[in-house]
């Protein structure tokens, strides 16, 4: 049952993972928003770039997974 459960939130394969990523993506935008609003000026900016950067990491960290297990 709970093997059943967890196949559910299992990426397997690169157009899965693009659409993770693509949301992920779309949140890190969403706050980088909010923070140009409640920090104007140069600290806004340097949040929203920081959110972003962290969505490419992750990104990069989710396809490098993938990858690693066909090699397998």
């Amino acid at each position: 049952m709970w093997s059943r459960i967890v196949a559910l939130f299992t990426i397997k394969t690169k157009f899965e993972a693009f659409l993770v990523i693509y949301g992920l993506g779309l949140g890190a935008v969403e706050r980088g928003m909010h923070y140009l609003q409640a920090y104007p000026g140069i600290p806004g900016k340097i949040l929203f770039a920081a959110c972003p950067i962290a969505v490419f990491m992750a990104g990069a960290r989710i396809l490098d997974s993938l990858e690693r297990d066909y090699r397998d």
